[in-house]
C-alpha cells in the first residue's frame, strides 16, 4: 500500500509538504506542487478518510437518523435530503431508529464519535433532548419539535393549517360528521394539526369526533373498525398521514362504502404513493423536496459557525378522488 511518504520521496518534498497540498491547508510552491499532484497520479495514492476526518475535524459526512425507513414520508425526504447533501460535497450516513430509543441514542452518539458534521434528526421518542444537548456537533430537527429545544435549527411544515384546511374542506364538501384521526401527541406535528381540526370544530359549533392513531398502516387497519364501530354516523375522515388513508381506504371498500360518495377521505404528506393508488388520495401537501434542501441548507450553515435559519413552510391542499367538491369555498 502506497503512503504519504512514499509520494513524498517520489516528488522531492516532506510528507509535511504532502499534506499541505491534499488538504489545502497552506500555500505551497506551484512547482512543488505539481510534484506532488504528479506522484500522487503516479502511485495511485489514496488518503486514509479517517485520519483526514481525525486531522480536520470534519469527514464531509452528514448523519440522518429516522424512525421506521418504512414509512415512504421517511424515505422521500431522506433522498431529498441525500440529493443536496451530494451536490454541497457532503456525503449521508442514513441510521434507522426503528422506533427503539435505545437505538437512536446509540446512533446519535456513533455519528459523533465518527466525526460526522452534523445529524439531520427525526424522532418519535420524548427523551431525546438530553442526548441532542450531550451532542457536540450541531443537530437539525425535521418535521417535529424537541419540546426542551437544544437543535441548531428545526425544519417543519405548518401542521396547524393543515387541520384547518382537510377539516374546511371537506365541510365545504358537505360532510356533517367528520373524524380526526389524531396522531401521537407526544409529536409537535400531531398535537398541532389536531388543535386546526379543533379550532375549526369550535367556529363551526360542531361536535369533535376523535380516534387516536398511530402513523402507521397497521394501526390504520385496526383505527378505521373502531371508527366504523364508535361513529356510524361518519360521513368524512382526516387521517393521521397518507399511509394510514390508504389503509382507511382498504378497510373501507371491504366494508361496501363507496369512496368518495358514501364517505370522503383526505391523508396528509403527499407522499408519491398517493397518486398512485386508484382512487387517486385527496391530501395535505408538505413540500418534502424544499423541507430536505432547508435541512442540510440549516445544517451547513450551523457546521460553518453561522446562524441556522428555522423554516416552517407553507402545506397545500392537493384535491384528487377520495373527495367530492361541492363548493369552491374553503
Amino acid at each position: 500500500m502506497v503512503s504519504i511518504r512514499d509520494v513524498a520521496k517520489i516528488a522531492g518534498v516532506s510528507p509535511a509538504t504532502v499534506s499541505r497540498v491534499m488538504n489545502e491547508t497552506a500555500n505551497v510552491d506551484e512547482e512543488k506542487r505539481q510534484r506532488v499532484l504528479n506522484a500522487i497520479q503516479e502511485t495511485g495514492f489514496k488518503p486514509n478518510e479517517v485520519a483526514r476526518s481525525l486531522f480536520k475535524r470534519s469527514s464531509r459526512i452528514i448523519g440522518m437518523i429516522v424512525p421506521n425507513i418504512e414509512n415512504p414520508f421517511f424515505n422521500e425526504l431522506a433522498k431529498a435530503i441525500e440529493e443536496e447533501s451530494y451536490r454541497r460535497g457532503y456525503r449521508l450516513t442514513l441510521c434507522n431508529s426503528n422506533n427503539d430509543l435505545e437505538k437512536e441514542k446509540k446512533n446519535l452518539s456513533l455519528l459523533d464519535r465518527m466525526n460526522a458534521d452534523g445529524i439531520i434528526l427525526m424522532t418519535n421518542q420524548e427523551k431525546m433532548e438530553n442526548e441532542v444537548h450531550k451532542c457536540r456537533i450541531p443537530v437539525v430537527m425535521i418535521d417535529r419539535q424537541l419540546e426542551g429545544g437544544g437543535e441548531s435549527a428545526c425544519i417543519q411544515s405548518d401542521h396547524y393549517t393543515g387541520g384547518r384546511i382537510a377539516m374546511e374542506y371537506l365541510i365545504s364538501c358537505g360532510c356533517e360528521h367528520i373524524v380526526h384521526m389524531r396522531g401521537p401527541l407526544k409529536f409537535s406535528s400531531a398535537r398541532r394539526r389536531y388543535q386546526g381540526y379543533q379550532d375549526v370544530c369550535r367556529e363551526r359549533g360542531l361536535q369533535e369526533s376523535v380516534i387516536d392513531c398511530r402513523y402507521d398502516y397497521e394501526d390504520g387497519l385496526n383505527k378505521a373498525m373502531e371508527i366504523l364501530e364508535k361513529f356510524p354516523q361518519t360521513d368524512g375522515i382526516i387521517a393521521a398521514n397518507d399511509m394510514v388513508a390508504i389503509s382507511v381506504y382498504k378497510v373501507l371498500i371491504r366494508k361496501g362504502y363507496r369512496i368518495p360518495q358514501d364517505i370522503q377521505l383526505i391523508g396528509f404528506d403527499n407522499i408519491s404513493l398517493s397518486r398512485l393508488v386508484t382512487p387517486e388520495l385527496t391530501t395535505v401537501s408538505q413540500p418534502i423536496g424544499e423541507m430536505g434542501k432547508a435541512a442540510v441548507e440549516a445544517l451547513i450553515r450551523a457546521v460553518e459557525g453561522k446562524e441556522a435559519i428555522k423554516k416552517l413552510f407553507e402545506v397545500k391542499l392537493i384535491k384528487r378522488e377520495t373527495t367530492l367538491n361541492t363548493s369552491n369555498e374553503i
